[in-house]
């Protein structure tokens, strides 16, 4: 798979105009690649391991398009390591045994291999574990990269034996650092508005692979006249969002819209909302996850919340999309201005945890039925008192196993209609005290 700067022989018979963009721009050293000081600084673990001439095996994990085969590929320039790059999606066993058995010819003649795996997380756990005997060995210093994470998708045995180091997408600034860069190359700026500029810079989302290709597309049009946002927008087709309904993002993009619901944000569920509906996301995932939102994080503090969301979901269904999606972005807006509370969620758990504590306890008898005459000897039913038949409809009886202490699961906050539940539950604590003779 191409990167960001892959390199190609400067003796090629490729003339210089023909090769892309992207290519022409390769840095030659580590200290030309942008936006990742963080790993390549003089601080940055990649700096300290190349300052002390120790290299390791790595596993580079970051979004597209961020300089993973450019990493890879310089760190065998400055460690005089040959460079062999396969894709996890591309090779089979058989190629990976070949790659194995020259990499070790290499160490016979004391040179080092450092092998690039790109997509590692595409080898199942079993091609995962053939690595392990030639990195211990010495014969390969693995560097994997995976836009995937390396928690979830690499054996434990791997990771234990690499260091993991996050690449960061680019941001505006090391885009239009790269933008700089091009136009350099090219020899002319760009013709675009500053408005326009700060549009491309925006498509290209992070990834300064797609950056430079559609700067590519733009210096082909030989236009005179600097470009609009909107003239701009008319020519270049806006890159795809970064989105793998299966992947990393997925789980990021939910886990941030039910942070901001949760966090009472409207303006930014409704942002983590449409990110996901515009990478392609299942509506009827959401819906079902705004639906957890308001048990979880609402709860009884709004017991509508719940019908709310449920009134949504069948909305959703009953129009499709797009129309349906408006009822599942209302749902959200609800969701994040209502009272909170997580007392319910809270005292469900707590309630399970205590069952399996005590999970073998039987019921008081007296609050059992005794349908047979064998039961009404063992006292089953015996001293049961009818609520409704007690003063105020409460007899103040407890229902917990005998051997039990009484638990406390619910406690309900001061916010929206537990507020409600919190008086009574104070009344009926109280009752139930004097009735024990405990008041």
């Amino acid at each position: 798979m191409a990167d960001l700067f892959d390199r190609i022989d400067p003796a090629s018979p490729h003339k210089p105009s023909l090769r892309p963009l992207a290519d022409r721009l390769r840095p030659k050293r580590l200290a030309e690649v942008i936006g990742q000081e963080h790993v390549l600084g003089p601080d940055g673990p990649l700096g300290v391991m190349l300052a002390s001439g120790t290299l390791s095996s790595l596993i580079l994990w970051g979004p597209p398009g961020v300089g993973k085969t450019t990493i890879a590929r310089l760190l065998a320039d400055e460690t005089d390591l040959a460079f062999v790059q396969i894709s996890a999606i591309f090779t089979g066993v058989a190629d990976l045994k070949k790659v194995f058995e020259a990499a070790k010819l290499r160490h016979v003649n004391g040179q080092g291999t450092l092998l690039f795996v790109d997509e590692i997380h595409r080898f199942n756990k079993a091609q995962q574990d053939g690595f392990l005997p030639h990195m211990e060995d010495g014969t390969i210093l693995l560097v994997g990269a995976t836009t995937e994470n390396p928690g979830f998708e690499l054996n434990a045995a791997l990771l234990s034996r690499a260091q993991v180091l996050v690449l960061d997408r680019l941001d505006l600034a090391h885009l239009e650092l790269l933008a700089q860069r091009a136009e350099q190359e090219l020899g002319h700026a760009l013709p675009l508005t500053g408005p326009a500029r700060e549009q491309l810079l925006e498509m290209a989302d992070g990834d300064g692979r797609a950056l430079l290709n559609l700067i590519e597309q733009i210096a082909a049009w030989k236009v005179e006249d600097a470009l609009s946002p909107e003239a701009l927008a008319r020519r270049l087709q806006k890159r795809a969002a970064q989105y793998d309904k299966s992947g990393d993002a997925h789980y990021n993009l939910i886990s941030a819209l039910h942070k901001s619901v949760r966090g009472s944000d409207p303006d930014a569920a409704l942002y983590w909302l449409a990110r996901m509906l515009e990478g392609g996301e299942d509506p009827r995932f959401l819906a079902r996850r705004i639906t957890r939102m308001a048990i979880e994080d609402i709860g009884l503090a709004d017991p509508q919340a719940q019908t709310l969301c449920l009134d949504a979901w069948s909305v959703y269904e009953r129009l499709g999309s797009p129309e349906g999606e408006l009822a599942l972005a209302q749902a959200v807006i609800y969701l994040a201005l209502a009272p909170k509370s997580n007392a319910g969620y809270a005292a469900y758990r707590n309630a399970r945890a205590a069952a399996k504590r005590t999970g073998s306890e039987p019921p008081p008898k007296h609050i059992l039925n005794a349908p047979t005459k064998l039961m009404k000897d063992e006292g089953y039913g015996a001293g049961y008192e009818y609520d409704h038949d007690a003063e105020a409809g409460f007899s103040g009886q407890d229902y917990f196993p005998e051997a039990m202490k009484r638990g406390v699961y619910y406690s309900p906050v001061e916010r929206g209609f537990e507020r409600e539940l919190t008086r009574r539950l104070e009344y009926f604590t109280k009752l139930r005290a004097q009735r024990r003779g405990e008041g």
